[in-house]
């Protein structure tokens, strides 16, 4: 992991990199949520370019600030959300991303890690890299003590990932009538 006050927050995995976003990787983050599998498990990331680069550069960019801000001050996060890009190492391209933030509809606490990667870099491992490096960076440098996560019923790619990542499935849940396996991760039991 590389990090500082002036340069981009980097976490190296097997094969690929965890790399903040940037406002340079709206293209690709706009391409990605306009694949059917990310259209079909992930909607709310699917909208106009004009609205994602909005996002990116008001919000997202700007909230992923605070959080490793925050990393150095201590690591108490609170509510912040951190975006991260998946990047082929072979190649630098950003083939999809990982995220940590609040999720409002599970129980407290609830800093769930979510990931999305392109349909043409599916089932080769770089999703469960993606994830467990989010994991190692948040139980050992924020005060985060568990992690949740969650995915629909008939994703099973995505149930796998979390699986593969040691969380323990809680309950079924219901959001927006989808019917959703709810997960959890403790910091003690990764750190074994």
């Amino acid at each position: 992991m590389s990090t500082n006050a002036q340069s981009i927050l980097m976490i190296e995995c097997k094969d690929v990199i965890l790399r903040e976003f940037l406002v340079e990787d709206v293209d690709a983050i706009y391409d990605l949520t306009q694949q059917p599998h990310i259209i079909e498990f992930l909607p709310e990331w699917s909208v106009s370019k004009e609205q994602r680069l909005n996002w990116l550069t008001n919000y997202e960019t700007v909230e992923n600030r605070q959080f490793i801000k925050a990393v150095a001050d201590g690591g108490d996060v609170g509510e912040l959300r951190l975006r991260l890009g998946v990047i082929l190492k072979e190649t630098g391209e950003f083939i999809g991303w990982c995220y940590t933030g609040i999720k409002e509809e599970l129980p407290a606490p609830n800093r769930e890690i979510a990931y999305a990667i392109s349909d043409q870099h599916a089932n080769k491992g770089y999703t469960t890299q993606a994830a467990i490096g989010m994991i190692n960076y948040l139980f050992e440098n924020t005060n985060v003590e568990e992690l949740s996560a969650i995915a629909m019923h008939r994703n099973v790619s995505s149930n796998r990932v979390i699986q593969k990542c040691g969380f323990v499935l809680v309950n079924d849940i219901v959001i927006k009538e989808e019917a959703y396996h709810s997960y959890k991760l403790y910091k003690a039991d990764w750190q074994k």
